[in-house]
């Protein structure tokens, strides 16, 4: 911590004797503006450095936002978000998503009560091959 302390220091003492548009004054001025973040990143070593964990978790509702775009119809559009939504939940559940698809379209024909359905969950279906 007193490395950063030091940083501060000098961060502070030099940020208004440069330019501000100069590239030291442009590189103080943002340091200044993140230092906060800096600091709690630094002082708690649960938080990840970057944030590619998140972004990757979110790519396959941008990458289907993106084909919705040019679906033929609202249903399709519907279809395939829900389609998505599917696969995520089993992703985040630990779930295969291809054996769960096969489990469910062979259940799902034969499910005509709510408890049949939510049985068809992916944290609740049998994916032992029928």
């Amino acid at each position: 911590m007193r490395v950063l302390a030091d940083i501060e220091a000098l961060l502070l003492a030099n940020l208004h004797a440069v330019l501000p548009k100069s590239l030291l004054g442009q590189a103080l001025h943002y340091l200044a503006s993140q230092w906060s973040k800096l600091k709690r990143y630094v002082e708690d070593g649960r938080y990840s450095i970057d944030n590619n964990a998140q972004e990757n978790a979110i790519r396959p509702f941008c990458v289907g936002r993106r084909n919705w775009l040019f679906a033929d119809t609202v249903a399709g559009a519907n279809a395939s978000a829900n389609l998505y939504s599917l696969l995520q939940t089993c992703q985040v559940n630990g779930i295969d998503g291809y054996r769960y698809l096969r489990a469910l379209f062979i259940a799902l024909p034969k499910a005509q009560t709510a408890d049949d359905y939510a049985a068809l969950l992916p944290w609740r279906i049998d994916l032992t091959p029928a």
